[in-house]
């Protein structure tokens, strides 16, 4: 197996038109990583880390669509001859939480206080003043997937399959050693228990990670509306736990606060 960084996959990136690939099956096997049975990982341009960051927003994996994306962006400036940290930065920003995901984001972290944290007024800044003050990146760095489908970060459990904890440990692990002094914030559950485990290996601090946020996913609206104040609890309906995201409200209230948030 090569090694996971973009100078070993500069032939394959410039030889792959990712617009014919229809599906991840269609993937070359020059990208692949890793595969245990129908379980592969697959090469993804994400290298890039930005050093400057304070906040780290975590996914679980790139998508096939992202995938695509940020393999055509990279051929893109590889083509243009354009120097690799640059090529790296242009492929791992190509589209980073567009659409609907990003004003809901933007909305949770504010309203836990992080633009406070940060000494800006609003999180929505992130994406263009601040941008040095966050690093978009996925628990698993590299798009995973099971019988050529997209991994959806519950089947196999990423915490127990050793594909999975290698990617993790082999990947993530070197960007959070760069970034020591950041908060971590999860999307999702899948992710949050992907960092406590990572935790407990001594990869980062379990107290900067920013557990109970609700996913910014426009499929979760009725969570976020909630979480934000924006919905009464006897308005939910049997799908959405109110209990528990008053718990996870207090106890990032308490996380903040430790971390220097009055």
């Amino acid at each position: 197996m090569a090694s996971a960084c973009i100078t070993n996959f500069i032939e394959p990136i410039l030889g792959t038109d990712v617009d014919t690939i229809a599906d991840p099956l269609q993937i070359p096997a020059a990208f692949e990583v890793a595969r245990a049975n129908l379980l592969s990982a697959h090469y993804t341009p994400f290298d890039y880390v930005n050093a400057q960051a304070r906040v780290v927003v975590v996914g679980i994996t790139p998508g096939f669509a992202q995938w695509k994306n940020a393999v055509r962006e990279a051929r893109r400036q590889l083509m243009a001859d354009a120097p690799l940290a640059e090529v790296l930065r242009a492929a791992k920003y190509t589209g980073a939480f567009s659409g609907a995901i990003r004003p809901n984001l933007v909305a949770l972290l504010d309203h836990v206080g992080l633009q406070r944290w940060l000494g800006i007024a609003s999180c929505a800044t992130l994406w263009h003043a601040d941008a040095r003050l966050m690093h978009v990146t996925a628990v698993l760095r590299h798009a995973i997937f099971v019988d050529g489908k997209n991994y959806n970060g519950a089947n196999p459990n990423m915490i127990a399959t050793p594909l999975l904890q290698g990617q993790m440990l082999d990947h993530f692990a070197h960007e959070a050693a760069l970034l020591p002094d950041t908060v971590y914030v999860p999307l999702g559950p899948k992710v949050g228990q992907a960092l406590s485990w990572l935790a407990a290996r001594g990869v980062l601090d379990e107290a900067r990670i920013l557990h109970g946020i609700p996913h910014p996913s426009g499929a979760n609206a009725e969570r976020i509306a909630y979480f934000l104040g924006r919905k009464e609890k006897a308005a939910l309906s049997s799908r959405t736990n109110g209990d528990q995201i008053d718990r996870d409200r207090l106890q990032l209230a308490a996380k903040m606060a430790a971390l220097g948030l009055h």
